[in-house]
């Protein structure tokens, strides 16, 4: 259970910015994991203000009802734009929200004491939401700017963890200027890798551009399809193995970083080859997870020594989701590590640590208390 700690805050309720939508292409699934964390944030114990950035990446005033930013197969929440700009600026010693509009007198909406950055993908997850805070000194959930920036870009991502000693499969880096100027030496360069591989936008999530792809002639075409999303790209060979997902909390104090159980993810074959975008947040019952992992209890406590390991390699904070391949072999291959999973209800995430004895609002409300108990500025 949560343990009540001092905080800089006293004599009231802790006010919560919660900051999501965002200028990426996984802008409806931070709208959807916004819903989820107001929906069970403790509105007895924290003042939350709703804030979206629309996809022109304007912060504006979001409403509050959970139920707008819902996520069907036929319809995809987005924050729009408003006449109403906000901003988060210091005022007489104190982060203020500010309200500006044309012809209008600027109004302060009051103090923030943290924010919750909700945001997937670039421009939100990869350090430059963390940049703009930490200029201001703002405390805020989650990791900080070169954390978040490793976490985001899956290539330097594999450096890290190389350089760490963790093991990572077979795969290339692809820049934009590698691709244009001589695409058949990329070919050469996959083919070397043998079929299937994945072919992926360095830095995106929520599988966003992710393609499979079985023979040379589907590459083009998949590279293509990555490079919508990113012009840097990275090829990873097919692995033989079971995806087991662990979810990492930092401790508290000096205290080291804590893990779940692990989980396996289930995905219904026929629609889905991998654990795909609609997998993971449309389709009810296309995807489950099974926590804990059905494996020997040495290779449990190894996935959350790893698990554990590839958060201090990558020097995150407050949360991170970290997968691996269990090949048939037992050896434990990680994949990746994301630094603001989805964190829906249904997501990985929550529900790996809701069957390790943690339920959603107590992990929100944890989240939120490492915010509010970190040093700002360099740590």
């Amino acid at each position: 259970m949560v343990t009540e700690e001092s905080t800089p805050v006293t004599g009231r309720r802790p006010r919560v910015a919660v900051l999501f939508g965002g200028r990426s292409s996984e802008h409806a699934v931070s709208c959807v994991t916004a819903a989820g964390v107001m929906g069970a944030i403790d509105k007895s114990k924290y003042d939350v203000v709703p804030i979206g950035i629309a996809k022109s990446g304007q912060w504006v005033l979001a409403s509050g009802d959970t139920s707008q930013w819902s996520l069907s197969s036929s319809a995809l929440p987005e924050v729009s734009p408003s006449d109403r700009t906000v901003t988060l600026a210091e005022v007489g010693g104190e982060h203020q929200l500010i309200v500006t509009a044309p012809n209008a007198i600027p109004e302060e909406l009051g103090s923030v004491d943290v924010v919750f950055p909700l945001l997937h993908g670039p421009w939100g997850e990869d350090g430059t939401v963390q940049g703009l805070l930490e200029l201001s000194d703002t405390r805020y959930v989650g990791a900080g700017v070169l954390a978040s920036a490793v976490g985001m870009d899956k290539h330097f991502m594999k450096v890290v963890f190389e350089a760490a000693g963790l093991t990572v499969g077979p795969y290339i880096a692809v820049t934009d200027r590698e691709w244009l100027t001589d695409a058949e030496a990329v070919r050469k360069r996959v083919d070397k890798l043998g079929f299937p591989v994945f072919v992926k936008p360095a830095r995106a999530g929520s599988s966003m551009g992710i393609s499979k792809v079985d023979s040379l002639e589907g590459l083009d075409a998949a590279i293509e399809e990555a490079r919508r999303h990113d012009l840097k790209l990275v090829i990873e060979a097919g692995i033989v193995g079971r995806e087991i997902e662990c979810a990492v909390l930092q401790g508290r104090g000096t205290d080291a970083p804590r893990t779940s159980m692990p989980g396996e993810i289930a995905v219904a074959m026929g629609e889905h080859e991998f654990y795909d975008f609609a997998a993971k947040y449309v389709e009810d019952g296309a995807a489950a997870l099974s926590c804990p992992a059905d494996m020997p209890d040495e290779a449990i406590a190894r996935v959350r020594e790893l698990a554990a390991a590839a958060f201090d390699a990558v020097g995150a904070e407050g949360l991170s989701r970290v997968d691996f391949f269990y090949t048939p072999a037992g050896e434990l291959i990680i994949n990746e590590i994301n630094t603001m999973p989805g964190f829906t209800p249904k997501s990985m995430y929550p529900q790996m640590w809701a069957a390790s004895g943690l339920s959603y609002p107590e992990l929100i409300d944890e989240l939120i208390h490492l915010a509010l108990t970190r040093k700002t500025g360099l740590r």
